[in-house]
């Protein structure tokens, strides 16, 4: 992988992803941020108990995406969700997720969308 894209990912920022509409099959692009935690890329959301995100609902149907690089460094690198929904596995990882937004874990644990991001070519290890 080009070193200024592995540089890009290893800190969290605004991005876009494509993903493809569960009922159409038409692209949807949203902006979102990922988080980078020890390598591991993740995209979570604000709490929101009312409904599930039409972008997590359509990588539910089909994980395969674009993760959409932009700022200095821009990048269309294609990607799979793996939706975590194991509470055991989303505590660790919404909590610190809960830090930096400033949120509350309890709240983010019960209502906040948690995918872990695996992009062709970006191997963990090497992030540090």
């Amino acid at each position: 992988m080009d070193p200024q894209i592995q540089r890009a990912l290893a800190h969290g920022h605004p991005i876009d992803i494509t993903t493809t509409g569960r009922l159409t099959g038409a692209a949807r692009r949203i902006e979102i941020v990922f988080h980078n935690l020890d390598g591991r890329i993740y995209i979570s959301g604000i709490p929101n108990p009312v409904r599930q995100r039409a972008w997590l609902r359509n990588l539910e149907t089909e994980p395969r995406f674009t993760f959409h690089l932009k700022g200095p460094v821009k990048a269309d690198l294609a990607a799979t969700a793996r939706v975590i929904t194991d509470p055991a596995e989303r505590r660790p990882v919404l909590e610190r997720i809960a830090r930096i937004w400033h949120r509350d874990p309890e709240t983010m644990l019960a209502h906040s969308p948690l995918i872990e991001v695996l992009i062709e070519g970006y191997t963990p290890a090497l992030a540090a």
